[in-house]
């Protein structure tokens, strides 16, 4: 596989303050990548650089080969850049169907259509006349997701998916994130819940006070005690 999507020497933050320093990280086309770390540490912000939405103080971020570290957040989404923001990022006052016709197409060949997200998310059918405030925690992040991927987009940032969510929504949403990935989205994820990080993930990077202080497959973080040293808790030896 070939890297689609880097950061390399990445420092930014809000205002005069930086809150990542010199983070560097690659993320294989067809793989799900993920960012593991304590609150704070400086995971969404790497996202938010990475989309555009905070100009870096240095360094650059490509995709597909070329550098994007100077498109705004539109041009990126127009490049096939996706993002589920932390708080889902939904309109409440619109029902389920307007909220999944709010996405700009690329094209409507390339764009998943309504019957097809629908398909995806059976719930979502059912609840399609009902305004977005009225659903559950977990059907809100259905939402979200099918928001994000009915453009049919090449990467998707996946901020704290299951944050806030029932055990038995956050299995769902893990299989919808598995089930994306084997349609060809290639994720990067942003997420606490370190056990079904490591074990959807194919590579990780672990992030403490807004640097990558260590990176590998999963069973290489479970092996090295970096999880334990860094965020205070055991992952599980799978």
């Amino acid at each position: 596989m070939s890297e689609i999507l880097t950061a390399d020497g990445i420092t930014a933050g809000y205002g005069e303050g930086a809150v990542l320093h010199d983070v560097s990280l690659s993320v294989e086309q067809d793989s799900i990548t993920s960012i593991i770390g304590r609150n704070g540490v400086g995971k969404t912000t790497t996202l938010r650089t990475i989309m555009g939405l905070i100009d870096p103080i240095s360094g650059s971020v490509t995709f597909d080969g070329e550098d994007i570290t100077d498109l705004s957040t539109t041009e990126r989404y127009q490049q096939r850049i996706g993002m589920v923001l932390e708080g889902r990022g939904i309109f409440p006052e619109l029902t389920v169907r307007e909220n999944l016709q709010v996405p700009r197409l690329h094209s409507e060949s390339n764009s998943w259509q309504m019957e097809r997200i629908f398909e995806y998310f059976p719930n979502l059918a059912e609840l399609q006349d009902s305004k977005a405030k009225n659903l559950s925690g977990g059907e809100q992040q259905m939402l979200a997701l099918g928001r994000a991927i009915r453009p049919n987009p090449r990467v998707l940032l996946l901020d704290e998916p299951t944050e806030g969510l029932a055990p038995q929504i956050v299995e769902n949403v893990r299989d919808v994130i598995e089930e994306m990935a084997d349609l060809g989205t290639t994720i990067l994820l942003v997420e606490q819940n370190v056990e079904l990080t490591l074990e959807v993930s194919s590579y990780n990077y672990v992030m403490e006070n807004g640097k990558i202080v260590s990176e590998g497959t999963s069973q290489e973080i479970r092996e090295s005690g970096v999880i334990k040293r860094h965020l205070g808790i055991s992952a599980a030896m799978n």
